[in-house]
């Protein structure tokens, strides 16, 4: 059979291209779209009839499951055991039109995947053609195809080739490519048939998938926003709040780093929040107020790229580590307070429309709850202002009046007195009452001045993390003091103290699927050494930690205990016969 692109059997299957319902209209039924696909098949060949049990299992598996990446997966291996092919993929098209976004495969090997390297982008070569014209296209020899751009280097060989689309409502999704059927053969009529009819079901399974994946999203974007919003309206001095943001936009962006900047008062922003991994080699760093990225945000303006280190407008010398990136302006009620930075490694995946719309309006949620908790905060000033205000005027007006009053009988039975010692005690009472007007006319003084605000004790600052981890975990750690936490336990070390906190409690929540959680203080434990210390356990009732899997967060608590000489170790949790985990985070008061 020679070559042929776009070929189809004498008697053909219903093309799915053609006569696909308007994106407005309901997703079809599963059940109707295979009777619709295969009613056609009546009066066929007995070697296509009786596939048709094969095409029917491949179509319900196809449509098992809603997580988008497991069902493209899905897709690629029926479709290859379908049409006895060894190898498939499937690029999805982006927003754009112009090139993939995403590229599943099947049957490579994951050497072989990782030797090859950069996955394609489909802007070039026969891919490239079957996202500008997306129809069924079949080919003996690939190779041989004026579209065929070659192979990168390490890639297997392969000759046979059928590529399909996959419409979503209507619209292109991607293209599904099989390649080297077994036996060495072509592949036939049938073999285009059936792939037809499952890229049918497969664009059914991929719109169910998005919509789970829109509402999962969704659902993951509205508990960030609230727990800021608690956290925020919990109390507690701005960089904690701000620290906040940043975090919970880095967790839900599923970025490289989480980033909020404010207006500098030389021009431009300054970097006043960081949630990454090395976040002190940021903070502090100031962009300049030339800056095209700056002039954007401060107009309100969001501004997204898609690869940081070559976009000319990124003048920031750290912007070299980073890809896609998102630039959310914090405005509202017409005011900018600042931006929120959300950046993606070199290399990661774009920001998907969807992503872009949460995001910004999270930002929006996270700037009208910086308001709200700068006006709550301003309230509570105003009230303790006019408490002192009324407590002074009482203290002058009554306090004062009436130990004058006092010192003028005292005098006057002195003047009356004819005993010494009598005299002698009442002017050193009267001497006593005289200092005590002028110590209470200074207090006075001082309760009229506006006194610089104090930080959020310790104390405070772990309730807010309880408080704030309470929500998306649906129930509320116990927590525990021991000691004077608030007057023994150092600033630098309180802080990263809070950060191993939200370290542990984040963890609880992602992976130990905990059912209860204490959090234990203690400023009264001595350290190995013999030094007084501090020790934070957070223990758990959950699955505990793997052998296996990632170890970063660890990592990163060990790290920070040990920069203050201390220590960080887990063991046991809370569960049945030590079930879950209870981490042990310690280090020196000062």
């Amino acid at each position: 059979m020679s070559a042929q692109s776009s070929q189809h059997p004498s008697d053909p299957l219903p093309d799915p291209s053609q006569g696909t319902p308007d994106a407005s209209q309901e997703t079809p039924d599963p059940l109707a779209a295979a009777t619709e696909a295969t009613k056609s098949l009546h009066g066929l060949s007995t070697e296509l009839t009786a596939r048709v049990p094969q095409l029917l299992e491949a179509m319900r598996s196809v449509g098992t499951g809603l997580e988008l990446h497991s069902t493209l997966d899905r897709i690629c291996e029926t479709a290859a055991e379908l049409a006895d092919a060894r190898y498939a993929a499937l690029g999805v098209v982006d927003t754009e039109g112009r090139g993939l976004s995403d590229f599943v495969t099947y049957g490579l090997s994951p050497e072989v995947a990782r030797r090859i390297g950069h996955r394609p982008d489909g802007k070039r070569g026969l891919l490239g053609a079957l996202i500008s014209d997306p129809d069924t296209v079949r080919l003996a020899d690939l190779t041989k195809d004026p579209r065929s751009a070659g192979f990168p280097a390490h890639h297997p060989p392969m000759k046979t080739f059928l590529g399909v689309p996959i419409r979503v409502q209507g619209e292109i999704f991607g293209n599904l490519y099989l390649a080297e059927k077994h036996g060495g053969v072509e592949f036939n009529d049938y073999d285009v048939h059936m792939v037809r009819v499952l890229a049918t079901e497969a664009g059914i399974a991929i719109g169910n998938a998005r919509l789970y994946e829109a509402a999962t999203q969704r659902e993951r974007w509205i508990d960030g926003s609230v727990a800021v919003t608690t956290a925020l309206l919990s109390g507690g001095d701005a960089d904690d709040a701000l620290s906040v943001v940043a975090e919970q936009a880095r967790r839900l962006a599923d970025s490289a780093a989480g980033i909020v900047l404010l207006p500098a008062e030389e021009g431009g922003m300054e970097i006043v929040a960081v949630s990454a991994e090395n976040a002190a080699t940021s903070l502090g760093v100031v962009i300049p107020a030339e800056s095209p990225v700056v002039e954007h945000l401060l107009c309100g303006e969001p501004v997204f790229t898609d690869d940081a280190s070559s976009d000319p407008r990124m003048v920031s010398p750290h912007t070299s580590e980073f890809g896609p990136c998102m630039m959310l302006p914090l405005h509202s009620g017409g005011r900018v307070l600042g931006a929120l930075v959300t950046p993606r490694a070199r290399g990661g995946r774009p920001f998907s429309e969807s992503e872009r719309t949460l995001a910004t309006q999270f930002a929006s949620q996270a700037a009208l709850a910086l308001m709200m908790a700068e006006a709550q905060r301003d309230r509570e000033r105003l009230a303790v202002f006019e408490d002192r205000d009324r407590i002074a005027r009482d203290l002058h007006d009554l306090v004062i009046q009436r130990l004058f009053a006092t010192g003028m009988m005292l005098e006057g039975a002195q003047r009356r007195s004819i005993v010494p010692e009598v005299r002698d005690g009442v002017g050193k009472a009267v001497d006593e009452l005289d200092v005590t007007i002028q110590e209470i006319r200074t207090a006075i003084f001082a309760l009229q001045q506006g006194p610089a605000e104090a930080p959020s004790g310790l104390r405070t600052r772990v309730l807010r993390e309880i408080n704030m981890a309470a929500v998306p975990l649906g129930f509320k750690p116990a927590h525990r003091f021991l000691g004077p936490v608030d007057t023994v336990v150092g600033e630098l070390v309180g802080k990263n103290l809070i950060a191993a906190l939200r370290e542990a409690l984040s963890n609880a929540f992602r992976h130990a699927d905990a059912s209860r959680i204490e959090v234990v203080l203690d400023c009264t434990v001595a350290l190995p050494d013999g030094r007084p210390g501090v020790r934070l356990e957070v223990a758990d009732d959950g699955v505990g930690i793997p052998e296996s899997g990632r170890r970063s967060g660890l990592r990163n608590l060990r790290r920070r205990a040990e920069s203050l000489g201390g220590t960080s170790s887990y063991g046991p949790g809370l569960g049945e016969d030590g079930g879950g985990t209870t981490l042990v985070w310690e280090a020196p008061l000062q």
